[in-house]
């Protein structure tokens, strides 16, 4: 889910297309021709019940929730087993695979950091598991090897998952995450010797570190010591510490705390001038927040509110002295930006600097004297810039129509980065000079794929209730509509999340194979700011269901694809979309991916950060309409007996943001009520979380299976 610092998303699957009928007999059984599983045996518990105001509900599958305990060991062998051997059979995979791994072998990097005339950037030669952090003098020089997360495990599932350089760039402050957790341990390393020193922080989650000036220290977020239960168990009591080095853990001071709000978690930051910490508050996922600020130069100096009521989202850009500015919703569901002088920062004080425009300010930040907005107009990046009292002063030109992101850098930088991605677009960094305002290409990848053969159009639909949800539609030029298409149509629809147009080899490899991708901006997301998310939330959120199957219907009704050819997928959040979607639809559809998804929508809450997820879901506690809301669409409660599409279902069984049980549950229920001959397979990685840090080696073999999986469920051959 989002990271706000809460919550995170990772999302990302394959695209999808069209092919015309096979001028050979099929190597792989037609849907029609597949013949029923015998599926691992999963045990019933019709003992176990829960009582929702005075409604009972059995959850059968409850001992699925223990990932570790043997019964459930052996069910996700056999599971494994079963679906690899289904996969496995299937000729293309290799053929397919190799043709992702020749694609993903180019040159990625990470955009570069200043701090004390050095930079700091992640580099990854091609197929490297994890991307290699380095140090040069100059955003183009010579690099050294700072930290190679490569040479830390085997497997290579142990990836750098944030870090931090002092302000004289001498030292460096690094996260690591073990198979993909949320829990992160992190380490410092003098950079000039390349050694680590004896600090280590455990227990940290959703948190990055901030350093005070004078390099003794940094401030960051943790929960308790999670103990045995740590992928599963309830997270509470988040504090905000500091830890000052050379001293152990057990030290840390308490910067910040809410005792009387266990479920709340913080974020801080030191500004720019090393003079204030500014902790912001958060209790969901909602962008709602709160604003403490603190006097670092005075020892006795006591945390002074800001924004003392949870009226909207506040976002720190800056300061000069007192003035802070900050981008917010409040009266400006597109978001604004105000300046509030913090020695009399009640509402009737600020300055508007930026106004509301008609489109989503999606980000920004103060940097080489201006504020950078990037905005998105129809789910597309444009950046403008104004001065410090909002003042225009242009635009920075992109490429195309795709995403841009970065813009980082201090108040008095004299240059900025950025990143710009379509879905034909490699990730290409930019460099931005606010001298000559000339933005010129900083680092851009060569992959083995020529851009110009294909197209990306936008289309604009009607969903159940009228409304117009926009959808990009790519795929190689030239493709005739016939209406037999292989397609992948991808959603999310949640947690104010936008899905602008990305770069992903899968995708390409995709297309090139003769599909369509498809992907919808539905409801709940940011793409039209806080209305549009308020569209898709809690009592709303079948509007997000019913956007994604009009999404479909248009998709055939325009000759694009045709059901048995139309497969959909999402992660997460959109993982929970193609369950309820695959149920409520099962005859729009040939295939289904759901990953890593929120499937049990009456316990979700009770796992990890879960319950910071009910700003957008409600949770079944809140009273008998949320609870008969949830009930009615809940993918582990509606697999009722009919029949479905070819479904697999992926997840990590290390995911301790989404944690397995959902999906195990879910697999273990459409298992027993498909009614048809089409499989339905669960892909359980093991030594894997939500997605972020997965080794490349693995997410190739995810994406070639995925692939496999779709060329045999929609029935076609694919041109590679």
């Amino acid at each position: 889910m989002r990271m706000t610092p809460a919550v995170a998303l990772f999302f990302a699957l394959v695209g999808c297309g069209e092919q015309p009928a096979p001028t050979e007999p099929s190597p792989i059984p037609a849907a029609s021709e597949e013949t029923a599983l015998n599926y691992p045996d999963a045990r019933r518990d019709d003992t176990v019940s829960d009582d929702y105001f005075g409604t009972p509900v059995a959850d059968p599958y409850r001992w699925l929730e223990d990932p570790d305990a043997p019964e459930s060991r052996t069910w996700i062998e056999a599971q494994n087993t079963l679906t690899q051997g289904w996969i496995g059979a299937i000729d293309a995979r290799k053929t397919w695979r190799d043709r992702l791994e020749k694609l993903w072998n180019y040159e990625r990097f990470g955009l570069p950091h200043e701090k004390a005339g050095r930079y700091f950037f992640t580099h990854n030669d091609g197929l490297q598991d994890q991307a290699i952090l380095y140090v040069a003098d100059s955003p183009t020089g010579d690099k050294t090897v700072l930290l190679d997360p490569n040479t830390l495990s085997e497997d290579g599932t142990i990836s750098l998952a944030g870090y931090a350089v002092s302000e004289d760039g001498t030292k460096l402050a690094y996260g690591l995450s073990d198979g993909g957790s949320d829990w992160r341990t992190w380490r410092v390393r003098d950079i000039a010797t390349g050694k680590d020193t004896n600090d280590v922080v455990e227990w940290v989650k959703f948190s990055g570190a901030s350093w005070t000036h004078d390099g003794a220290g940094f401030f960051y977020g943790r929960y308790p010591d999670g103990g045995d239960d740590k992928l599963e168990a309830h997270n509470d009591n988040y504090k905000v510490y500091y830890h000052r080095l050379g001293t152990p853990q057990s030290d840390d001071t308490v910067a910040y705390e809410r005792p009387d709000e266990p479920t709340w978690d913080f974020g801080s930051r030191v500004t720019d001038d090393g003079k204030t910490l500014v902790v912001t508050s958060w209790r969901s996922t909602a962008e709602i927040n709160l604003v403490h600020i603190k006097d670092l130069t005075s020892p006795d100096a006591e945390f002074r509110a800001v924004v003392p009521d949870w009226t909207g989202s506040f976002t720190f850009l800056g300061n000069v002295g007192n003035k802070h500015w900050y981008k917010t919703d409040v009266d400006a569901p597109k978001s604004r930006i105000v300046q509030i002088d913090v020695t009399n920062p009640g509402k009737e004080h600020w300055v508007e600097v930026v106004p509301q425009s008609d489109h989503v300010l999606e980000t920004a930040s103060m940097v080489g004297g201006k504020i950078i907005g990037s905005y998105l107009e129809d789910a597309k990046s444009v950046v403008r810039l104004f001065d410090q009292d909002g003042s225009p002063a242009g635009q920075i030109k992109l490429p195309g129509i795709g995403s841009a992101s970065g813009f980082g850098g201090k108040l008095d930088s004299t240059e900025t980065f950025f990143a710009f991605t379509s879905y034909t677009t490699p990730t290409t960094l930019y460099r931005y000079d606010f001298a000559t305002g000339a933005a010129q290409v900083h680092r851009q990848p060569d992959v083995d794929f020529d851009p110009a053969e294909f197209e990306t159009k936008q289309v604009f639909y009607k969903s159940k209730d009228g409304t117009a949800v926009p959808m990009f539609i790519t795929h190689k030029k030239g493709l005739e509509p016939t209406g037999d298409t292989p397609t992948i149509l991808y959603g999310y629809g949640g947690f104010n999340i936008s899905l602008s147009p990305g770069f992903k080899v899968e995708n390409i490899v995709w297309m090139e194979a003769g599909g369509i991708y498809a992907v919808a901006n539905l409801r709940g997301g940011n793409e039209y700011g806080e209305e549009w998310h308020q569209g898709g939330i809690k009592q709303n959120k079948q509007n997000v269901f019913d956007d994604f199957i009009a999404a479909a219907e248009y998709l055939i009704a325009n000759k694009y694809t045709r059901p048995d050819r139309l497969a959909i997928t999402g992660r997460s959040n959109g993982g929970l979309l193609i369950g309820a979607t695959v149920q409520q639809r099962p005859e729009l559809f040939g295939a289904a991916i759901p990953g890593v998804g929120v499937m049990d929508m009456l316990r979700y809450h009770t796992w990890t950060i879960g319950h910071f997820w009910a700003s957008d879901y409600g949770t079944s506690a809140d009273d008998k309409a949320m609870f008969e809301y949830l009930h009615a669409y809940s993918p582990v409660h509606n697999a009722k007996e009919q029949e479905y599409p070819h479904i697999l279902v992926t997840t990590g069984d290390h995911d301790d943001r989404v944690v397995p049980a959902h999906s195990f549950k879910f697999a273990a229920a459409m298992q027993r009520a498909q009614r048809g001959p089409s499989p339905v397979l669960i892909r359980i990685e093991t030594r894997a979380g939500h997605g972020a840090g997965t080794p490349i080696k693995m997410l190739i073999d995810q994406r070639a299976d995925e692939a496999a999986f779709l060329v045999r469920a929609l029935n076609f051959t694919p041109k590679l």
